[in-house]
């Protein structure tokens, strides 16, 4: 069997070493705010798990601001404990608003991992499903049947006017004067000018003269 190799971080070593010395300040200081027993040693626990749920969260990426804040009250806690226990603090007579804050410690730290650990999820647009178009159904032309041309109205045949014989012997001279000048007859236009009737009846009078 081939033999682990195990190679030693310092950087590690070094985190091992600090949240050794963390835990025993928190546990020291617990014991001393009145916290005897296993309850003293669950404090530097909580003050750790705490820390650890608050990167978890900044890793993520989602939502960083609430991971940004409980981990400072989770580091705060932690530089406080070791502050306290350096000599500055007499921990044969602990103030009552440290033991204030220890007592209290329990419910802050059990929010904000609940908060860390059950992050509700962000609404999701509900998006509608896209109907597909329906496309309109051309009735296609059928094969066997012929295409008929569109019927046109024909034009109304133009009522023949009735002439007086006296006007149409008028205008077979006028129209029989203008043969013999011109050696053409005479047509319509030239007819209802000389005759100074209207058009519908110089036609009329011409058709009778053919």
């Amino acid at each position: 069997m081939r033999a682990l190799s195990v190679r030693f971080d310092a950087v590690l070593v070094q985190a091992v070493i600090a949240a050794a010395l963390s835990f025993a300040h928190l546990h020291d200081l617990a014991s001393a705010a009145g916290q005897h027993g296993w309850k003293a040693w669950a404090y530097p626990v909580s003050v750790d798990l705490l820390l650890v749920a608050a990167w978890r969260r900044l890793r993520s990426g989602g939502a960083k601001a609430a991971g940004w804040c409980w981990f400072l009250v989770a580091l705060t806690a932690s530089l406080g404990a070791n502050v306290a226990t350096a000599g500055l603090l007499d921990l044969g007579a602990v103030p009552a608003w440290l033991r204030i804050l220890v007592a209290g410690w329990p419910a802050v730290a059990f929010l904000g991992g609940t908060l860390l650990a059950h992050e509700l999820p962000n609404p999701q647009e509900e998006t509608k499903p896209q109907e597909a178009p329906v496309m309109e159904e051309k009735a296609a032309p059928s094969p066997s049947a012929p295409e008929l041309p569109d019927a046109q109205p024909k034009p109304a045949a133009p009522a023949t006017a009735s002439v007086p014989p006296a006007l149409v012997a008028l205008g077979r001279k006028v129209a029989d004067d203008h043969r013999a000048r011109t050696g053409t007859p005479i047509d319509t236009s030239t007819l209802r000018a000389r005759l100074g009737v209207p058009m519908p009846l110089a036609e009329a009078i011409a058709s009778q003269l053919a």
